[in-house]
């Protein structure tokens, strides 16, 4: 389920997937374009009242209201700042991505002396849509390189409208804490992956992760508990033998 190798003490290891190149967290995007540019350009706007002679009397008492004025204006322009900001920080991790990719990962997380890392797109363009995900890539090449506690303070830091990938992101989460020997941690983020909005076809997995780190943090009735919501809501998973064994396991 995976998009990187597990570590020695996470459950359920798979075989790694090479990552594809394209931004996993975003969406599609259609094209739009407002049907009243006005209503969605600030500059459009102020030209049109410019051009106006009577605008001051036909609009007394909105000139009035000079605070609201300045609170439209303020976020108008902070939009505007923020998008070239995020462009900004596009272009920044763009050679550090394709270190990632190559499994380069110190140049990849620090930098390679020219270019600067995702640690660092990541803190200095808080805030834009590429340091949420420069986090997410350098949380990975933390876990991938046995920099547990880096890889959870990165990925906390993450957060994704797309349902799967932050599902993934609380699971990789777990798997941090598993390896700082915090089973407990580990299992209740393993559950958080699983009921958000939990799935037929992720969640089992994330369920059964659950179970076994209980089982490591010695709760063998909670580890029953979660193999048995296996068993009754995910019967036809693959999960679902495994479950059944380890159940049957812990009642010896």
């Amino acid at each position: 389920m995976s998009k990187i190798p597990y570590t020695g003490k996470t459950p359920g290891a798979r075989q790694p997937v090479r990552p594809t190149p394209t931004d996993p967290l975003a969406p599609a995007e259609e094209s739009y374009a407002p049907q009243n540019p006005l209503l969605e350009d600030p500059d459009a706007l102020a030209a049109r009242l410019a051009d106006s002679e009577d605008f001051v009397r036909r609009n007394r008492n909105l000139l009035l209201c000079v605070p609201v004025v300045a609170v439209v204006a303020g976020v108008f322009g902070y939009n505007y700042w923020r998008t070239q900001q995020n462009m900004l920080a596009q272009k920044e991790m763009f050679k550090a991505v394709n270190y990632w990719e190559a499994d380069s990962l110190g140049k990849a997380t620090k930098g390679d002396g020219v270019h600067p890392g995702l640690a660092k797109v990541a803190s200095e363009y808080s805030g834009t849509k590429a340091s949420n995900l420069a986090n997410f890539y350098a949380g990975v090449a933390a876990l991938k390189q046995g920099k547990f506690q880096d890889a959870y303070n990165y990925l906390d830091k993450f957060n994704s409208d797309d349902y799967l990938v932050q599902s993934r992101a609380y699971a990789l989460m777990g798997d941090a804490k598993l390896e700082l020997n915090q089973a407990k941690d580990a299992a209740d983020l393993y559950a958080k992956a699983a009921d958000h909005n939990a799935n037929d076809f992720f969640s089992p997995g994330y369920v059964l992760k659950q179970g076994i780190a209980l089982e490591v943090a010695k709760d063998n009735a909670g580890a029953t508990k979660a193999y048995d919501r296996i068993l009754n809501d995910y019967a036809s998973s693959q999960e679902a033998s495994e479950a059944r064994q380890r159940k049957a396991a812990l009642s010896q």
